[in-house]
C-alpha cells in the first residue's frame, strides 16, 4: 500500500495518507438495496432487530443547514468520502502533541479543493484552545471559496463543568485524531431512518453496523451524516485536560462521564467492519444541544422512551490519513 508524504506550510505537519478504491472488499451499497433490506418482513435483522419501530427510506433530504440539525451545508450528496485521520494511539496512553491538522487540509488531501463539506467526530485544536476537548467538525466551503464554520468544541472549564462552545477565532483546525463524512453538501437522495424504543444492546450506530455487516459480509461500507435524539437521555464523555501520567483507556478518571438531555444533534462517521492494516476507527460520534450539552456519544439510557431521526449517505471512497504505527 502506498503512502505518500506532505509537508503542511501551515501547521508544519508530516501527513500520510493512503486514498483507495477498495474492490472487492470495498463496497459502498446501493440505496436502494439498504433500504429494502432494512424494511424486510419478518423483521429478523439489524434495525428491527435492534429497536420496537424503524424504518428506512431513501428520499429527498430536507435543507440539513435548519434546525434541528444546523449543519454547515445543506446536503450529504456529492463526491463522499470518508477521511480517518490520526487516530487513538496519538491520544493514549500518552498525547502526541505534534499530531495538529487543519480540516481545510484534508479536504484538499481528499480531492475536495472547491466545494466540500466535513463533518463528523475529531479530538479538539489544543494549541488553539489550550486545553483537550472534544470537536464537532461543521466545516463547509462554498463554490466562489467561503467558508462556513459551525464547528463546536466541549470541554471541561474552569470552574470544573462541562462547556460547549463556538470553535474560536474561527478555527479550522483539529488534534489527535478526526472521523469525517466528507461531501460537496449538496442535497439529494440519501437515507433516512428512524428508530424508536431500543430492545437490544447496540446504540444506533452500532444497530446501522450490525445490519450491514450480516447484508455485506467482510466488504466495507462506509456511512456518514447526522442523527438527532428526539426524546430521551445518552451518555456522553467529555475528556478533562491531558494527563501528566499514562492514560490507560476509556475508565481512567481523564474520561468525564454524563448524562445529557434530548434534543441532541450528533454527526458521525462509521464503518461496517475495518480493512486490514488500517486500523481504522469504526465508529466515532460526537455530538451537541442547544442547552449546552455535548460530546461524544455512547447509547442511550433510557431505552424505552428513546428516539432517533437520522440522515445518513454512504462514501464511495476511503482515505486513511497519517495512521499511527501498527503495534
Amino acid at each position: 500500500m502506498a503512502h505518500y508524504g506532505l509537508v503542511s506550510p501551515l501547521l508544519s505537519l508530516c501527513v500520510l495518507y493512503a486514498p483507495m478504491n477498495l474492490s472487492p472488499d470495498f463496497y459502498p451499497p446501493l440505496e436502494n438495496d439498504f433500504s429494502s433490506y432494512v424494511n424486510k418482513k419478518p423483521p429478523c435483522y439489524g434495525l428491527r432487530r435492534s429497536f420496537k419501530t424503524a424504518s428506512v427510506e431513501v428520499t429527498t433530504c430536507p435543507d440539513l443547514c435548519q434546525p434541528p440539525f444546523h449543519l454547515s451545508a445543506p446536503g450529504l450528496c456529492g463526491d463522499e468520502k470518508i477521511a480517518d485521520v490520526g487516530g487513538p494511539p496519538y491520544l493514549q496512553p500518552v498525547s502526541d502533541l505534534s499530531k495538529k491538522y487543519a480540516l481545510p487540509e484534508i479536504l484538499d488531501l481528499v480531492g475536495m479543493e472547491g466545494q466540500g463539506l466535513a463533518i463528523g467526530a475529531a479530538g479538539g485544536p489544543f494549541h488553539i484552545v489550550g486545553k483537550n476537548s472534544e470537536l464537532v467538525p461543521n466545516l463547509a466551503r462554498d463554490a466562489d471559496g467561503q467558508w462556513q464554520n459551525l464547528s463546536r468544541y466541549v470541554h471541561i472549564d474552569d470552574d470544573q463543568k462541562i462547556r460547549l462552545d463556538m470553535v474560536p477565532n474561527d478555527t479550522k483546525d483539529c488534534g489527535l485524531m478526526a472521523n469525517l463524512f466528507v461531501s460537496q453538501g449538496h442535497r439529494g437522495k440519501i437515507l433516512h431512518i428512524k428508530a424508536k424504543a431500543r430492545l437490544g444492546q447496540r446504540n444506533f450506530t452500532e444497530s446501522i453496523q450490525e445490519l450491514l455487516r450480516i447484508e455485506y459480509g467482510g466488504a466495507t461500507c462506509q456511512s456518514g451524516g447526522v442523527f438527532l435524539v428526539k426524546k430521551g437521555k445518552v451518555k456522553l464523555h467529555v475528556m478533562t485536560d491531558f494527563s501528566e501520567c499514562p492514560c490507560p483507556g476509556p475508565d481512567h478518571e481523564w474520561f468525564r462521564y454524563y448524562e445529557a438531555d434530548a434534543p441532541i444533534v450528533c454527526l458521525t462517521a462509521f464503518h461496517s467492519v475495518d480493512v486490514p492494516d488500517w486500523n481504522l476507527r469504526v465508529e466515532h460520534t460526537h455530538c451537541f444541544s442547544e442547552n449546552g450539552d455535548g460530546g461524544h456519544y455512547h447509547y442511550d439510557t433510557t431505552p424505552e422512551e428513546v428516539e432517533y431521526e437520522a440522515w445518513l449517505n454512504t462514501a464511495q471512497n476511503l482515505y486513511r490519513i497519517d495512521q499511527p504505527p501498527l503495534a
